[in-house]
């Protein structure tokens, strides 16, 4: 099973890297069509969409995922249909109803002032469609992913995006004539049409999995009534619902306090929304795409975890905490570095938007820490203790509310502030979740390979640095920019192997460059 989480992870990756690939062609060309007041439109709609979405799934499709693995690895395989079709039909409905929430509040949201840009309209009406088929997407995601295929989820991701960029950019340009408002709203209409795509997807391998055990062996024990497994479903989709809810909640408090701290500030509301996007619509993507193979792992390890809880492996728990976190180390800290060294230039070939590089250096310390909170959520929930990274969640929340509105509002930090708010919130929340890995796992940070990290990081983004400025004048950025990348990697692998904080069954776990190790 420790295989085949791994060999999750690397699926995962992969479709994460393919997927944030294509997302970045997107956002780069988006970005130029609808520059950053147009970006800070569509933002303005997003976090709606993504509060709606978790309160449609309510955390089912995690505890799907538990509830199936436990029975396949009971080879329960009725007991794990049944838990799929009461959540289907659970799912569609709460999908409708959200949807249509979304698209008949649009109208609320501007009026009341909670959005403070009306402009925001289309582009919330444009993404309701897809909060009830996402859903559904949702629901196929997680039982899949009970046992622990991961190939259904990486093909549809892939075939979603390419959906979802053809649609968001063909539509935004042919709107851009009416206006940004319509140009957003063209935007938003992607991620409709892309989450149909998905789901044709996932209908295609859910027909294709296996009805029975291939060993032969069957389940005799009781099966659970309808009653139960719902139950069951509620007991932890609840607190894994109101975990997934906190950060479109954040998002959403940000959307509230950070333009209006802005124009506290001294910002007009045309700047507050540009300084936003360059938040939210720049700086964050970033951060999410240097988490990539945490979110993997993260992904990977709920099915796992909840494998090994089902049969006692006490040992497998904590042999596969303390390897999803030795490979969290090596896949943050040197990418935390690196963006915060390359911030400028990355901002600028990416968005040609220079004016990000403050926000983005800031975000580049929070990969390390987000990191850390996705993996240590994974293994929670899959310990069947989803109510965990709730309360810590919260803790945090209260900490960035209270950083954002005061650090906002100062003249001389503007955007920088909210920056230095999400990273707090981020390591606190991180910080509680491994204390409670500590207690129920025995693990907590393995500092002794931690510092090699680091010092591995710190010692390649100190040689890149000088080795960009050095050769800045002689080459052109793009190039320059590449090159320095692809030496930072090579830089912190010579480096970890000399500190011997890298040996070749770590660099043959790790995802993509595993197959150098071999």
């Amino acid at each position: 099973m420790a295989s085949g989480f791994l060999k999750g992870t690397l699926i995962l990756t992969i479709a994460g890297f393919v997927v944030k690939a294509i997302g970045s062609i997107n956002w780069i060309l988006l970005s130029r069509v609808l520059g950053g007041e147009g970006i800070g439109i569509y933002q303005m709609a997003f976090p709606i969409y993504l509060f709606l979405l978790q309160v449609s799934s309510a955390g089912v499709p995690i505890a799907i995922s538990i509830l199936t693995a436990e029975r396949l690895a009971l080879y329960d395989y009725t007991g794990a249909k049944r838990v799929f079709t009461l959540s289907f039909w659970m799912l569609t409905a709460t999908g409708l109803i959200a949807s249509f929430a979304m698209y008949f509040g649009a109208d609320w949201l501007i009026s009341s002032g909670y959005i403070i840009d009306s402009r925001a309209y289309y582009s919330i009406i444009a993404l309701a469609p897809a909060v009830f088929f996402v859903t559904l997407i949702s629901c196929f995601r997680g039982y899949i992913q009970g046992f622990e295929l991961m190939t259904p989820t990486a093909v549809s991701q892939i075939v979603e995006q390419l959906l979802r960029v053809v649609v968001m950019l063909g539509a935004a340009s042919m709107l851009m004539p009416y206006g940004l408002a319509a140009a957003a709203g063209g935007a938003s209409l992607g991620a409709g049409v892309g989450a149909v795509g998905a789901l044709i997807v996932l209908l295609y391998y859910y027909w294709k999995l296996p009805k029975s055990p291939e060993n032969g062996e069957s389940y005799d024990g009781i099966q659970e009534s309808s009653g139960t497994i719902l139950g069951r479903l509620i007991r932890l989709a609840v607190p894994i619902s109101l975990a997934s809810i906190m950060l479109p909640l954040v998002a959403n408090l940000d959307l509230f306090i950070v333009p209006r701290r802005l124009e506290a500030a001294g910002f007009s509301t045309g700047e507050a929304t540009e300084l936003f996007g360059y938040l939210t619509g720049m700086a964050v993507p970033l951060i999410n795409l240097a988490t990539i193979i945490t979110a993997a792992l993260a992904t990977s390890l709920v099915p796992s975890i909840s494998h090994a809880l089902a049969k006692h492996d006490k040992q497998g728990i904590f042999n596969r905490t303390a390897g999803a976190m030795r490979l969290s180390f090596m896949a943050t800290v040197p990418f935390s570095v690196m963006l915060y060294v390359l911030a400028g230039p990355t901002v600028t070939l990416i968005y040609n938007a220079p004016k990000a590089e403050a926000a983005t250096q800031i975000l580049a310390i929070a990969i390390f820490f987000l990191g850390i909170h996705q993996v240590t959520t994974g293994i929670l929930q899959g310990l069947g203790k989803p109510t965990l990274p709730v309360i810590n969640m919260g803790i945090a929340m209260v900490i960035k509310v209270i950083l954002n509105w005061n650090l906002t509002a100062i003249p001389t930090l503007g955007i920088a502030g909210a920056s230095y708010a999400t990273v707090a919130d981020i390591g606190f929340a991180a910080l509680l979740n491994l204390i409670y890995i500590k207690t129920y796992t025995g693990y907590f940070l393995d500092f002794s390979i931690l510092w090699k990290n680091v010092v591995s990081a710190t010692i390649m983004g100190v040689l890149i640095y000088m080795s960009y400025h050095t050769l800045a004048e002689s080459l052109p950025m793009a190039v320059n920019f590449i090159l320095t990348g692809i030496e930072g990697i090579i830089l912190y692998v010579v480096i970890m192997v000399l500190l011997k904080g890298l040996n070749r069954q770590d660099g043959a776990s790790m995802p993509l460059i595993g197959r150098f190790f071999r």
